[in-house]
């Protein structure tokens, strides 16, 4: 699929606990990372309504642009359900959504130093351009050649929305960069 991305560095001091749906989950701290992430997720909303977005990840690389782990996303979206969306329902999906992913925490891997992130959309077609592609690019970050390993962490289905979430580490044979 077609790719694109924002980037960032990582900070260890970059995301502080907050409550959310009575949950704790890590927010941004500093305004300039949320409005990355704020303007990367409402940028990508119309396009995952329409149905063009197959899946979203948060790819963690290291200082050569080569990916160490990828959070992937999964989306599907039913379009002939319409605006008849129950709230209260959606809600009790993604909390239990939020309590599984706060503690995948035991499946992931250290990062280096030099590590960097980006959220990168997979669109099934290329959207036309519009304001709202104007801040996503095409990624230039390295693909892996094997087929990576898979950890699935939660899948959610409750209409008109269900995602799958899994983390990706590269393959044991995966080779090496000269």
């Amino acid at each position: 699929g077609k790719q694109l991305i924002g980037v960032g560095w990582i900070d260890a001091g970059a995301f502080e606990r907050r409550r959310y749906m009575n949950l704790v989950v890590q927010k941004a701290r500093h305004p300039q990372l949320q409005d990355y992430i704020h303007s990367s997720v409402s940028g990508l909303h119309p396009f995952v309504q329409k149905g063009l977005v197959e899946k979203v990840a948060v790819i963690f690389s290291d200082g050569d642009s080569i990916p160490i782990e990828r959070f992937i996303f999964r989306l599907a979206v039913n379009q002939s359900y319409g605006s008849k969306v129950e709230e209260a329902d959606l809600e009790f999906s993604l909390r239990s959504f939020l309590i599984k992913l706060s503690v995948s925490g035991a499946l992931t891997k250290a990062l280096p130093q030099d590590c960097r992130w980006e959220i990168t959309a997979y669109f099934r077609s290329l959207p036309q351009a519009s304001k709202n592609t104007e801040a996503w690019i095409p990624t230039d970050t390295k693909q892996w050649q094997k087929p990576p390993l898979i950890i699935p962490i939660k899948s959610m289905s409750s209409e008109p929305l269900s995602v799958q979430l899994y983390l990706e580490h590269p393959s044991l044979s995966e080779p090496k960069p000269l």
